[in-house]
Order: C-alpha cells, then structure tokens, then sequence
C-alpha cells in the first residue's frame, strides 16, 4: 500500500509490506519502487520497505535544488546523492525504524556509501547490486552531460528509450521481450528530474576509501551484462572489512534484481540469514 512522509517540505512516497527483519529496497534510476517488487515477492520474512526516491514514481522532486555544482553544464539542477541520503533518514525517523538492513542497486547502491559515513549506526548490513564505489571517470562526465543535452533537446522520452534497452541484459531481454516495455513504462521522471538525477551522479562522491570502513556486512551482486557497471569495478567492495560475500551473474544487465528476481532472492535470502534474531 502507498504511503506518504515528508523529507523537508517535499513529499515522498514508499510502499511498506510484510513483517519481520526491516529492509529498506533503494531502487535504479529511472525506475521506482516497483524494480523491487518481484524480488519482494520471493523473498519472505521481512518488512519491505521501498521508497520511490526524490523525482522518482509518486514521489515530488522538490523546489529549488542548486544549480552550478556540475562544472560541466553549470546550469543544471543538482539532485545530490546526499540528499537522497537525507530522505533516506527522513524515512526512517518518521517509521520509528532505528535499524535495517539495506539493499540498493545503482543510484541506490551509491545512498548506501552516503548512508554509511553519516549514520552507520543504522545499517546493519548493506546489499549492492549493480552499483560501484568509483565515482565517474572522464568518459562518464561527458556521457552525464551529453544526457543532459539530450533531455533538453529531445525530452525524456527517447532518452528512456536509449536505457529501457542498453541496461537491460541481452539475456533478459531475448528470453522475455515483454520486460523492455515493462521496465519503460516505469520510467516517469519529467525533464527537469531527469537532468538533475544526471548532475547529481555526477558529482556523487569517490567512496572507494569508504569501503575500508564499512565493518558491517556486505552482498555484493554484479552482472556480467552490465553495461554500466562491471564486476571488475564492484570487485573494490571486497575491501569491506565487515566481509564482503561477491556474486557474478554472467547472464545479468544493470537491472538484474528484475531481469533474475528469483536467482538473486535465493542470494539474499540465504544472506539475510545471519541477521535473524
């Protein structure tokens, strides 16, 4: 069921389902909270909960975010990943949750690293699928801004397009065809979220050395078909201190959690395991 909790004076919406062990879901962009749900389906024993973040599904993108913080188109709005951090927060203080355990993949892999340096009293263990602790190389700089140019010439639509299909696997998306269109029909930002959800990836931050201190838990899950992210670039998670338990899906893309919900519940299920009371 959808509900509603204020981050600031902007309202943000999540979905909050089953009983037991607290998992807050951090879903890829463009998607929402729906990219958790067949994973959620598999997966039982826990409290799911799974916020659409800032700019994202029913969630407001909020007024005034900064211009200027992404030198290379200077004038986009900023959406930082340090404020979707805050939301994060937000969330948790208004469900009275002080603790959970935390799964992200891409955008919401890069929260969890924001997470952990402010309040790693609250993750008692962090599952990263298809995100990396790298920030953006040159090549990815110019890639954000030539996403920014496209959005504004264009619009969302054929930039949505270009990601239905390029971070879907080429598995995924030659043994069920459908899941392109699915996957696109969940990608709503409108241009203005759009471009500043590219700014604020773009400036996230280099959280390779906060991996050092990460001494709680890691699930490490990548595709092999991941076009954004390679498994050579999440290898750096195995610096985790707390243990860092790695997995390759070779047949994978960047949404494997929806392309394998099956394969990697199994993962995260048998994980999950060492939190149970």
């Amino acid at each position: 069921m959808e509900r509603w909790y204020e981050s600031g004076s902007t309202k943000l919406s999540f979905q909050d389902s089953g009983t037991g062990l607290p998992v807050i879901f951090l879903h890829p962009t463009p998607l929402d909270h729906d990219y958790w749900r067949p994973l959620a389906e598999n997966l039982g024993g826990v409290r799911a909960i799974a916020p659409d973040l800032r700019g994202h599904g029913a969630s407001a993108l909020g007024d005034r975010l900064p211009t200027g913080g992404f030198q290379r188109v200077p004038d986009a709005p900023v959406l930082a990943i340090a404020q979707l951090a805050s939301d994060i927060l937000a969330l948790l203080e208004s469900l009275r949750v002080p603790e959970a355990v935390f799964i992200g993949c891409s955008i919401g892999g890069y929260i969890l690293f924001e997470l952990w340096r402010r309040a790693p009293e609250r993750m008692r263990g962090l599952a990263i699928v298809c995100s990396k602790p790298q920030p953006d190389a040159e090549a990815g700089l110019a890639r954000r801004a030539a996403n920014i140019a496209a959005i504004r010439e264009s619009g969302v639509g054929t930039f949505f397009d270009g990601q239905a299909k390029t971070l879907i696997g080429e598995t995924a998306r030659n043994r069920r065809p459908a899941i392109v269109a699915e996957l696109r029909a969940r990608m709503t930002l409108t241009a203005e979220a759009a471009v500043a959800v590219q700014a604020g990836l773009g400036v996230r931050t280099d959280s390779v050395s906060t991996v050092s201190t990460i001494d709680a838990p890691v699930l490490a899950i990548a595709g092999g078909e991941d076009a954004a992210v390679s498994a050579a670039e999440m290898d750096a998670l195995r610096a985790a201190p707390g243990g860092c338990e790695f997995h390759l899906l070779p047949d994978a893309g960047h949404f494997a959690a929806y392309e394998q919900p099956e394969k990697v519940a199994a993962l995260a299920a048998e994980w999950l395991k060492q939190f149970e009371v």
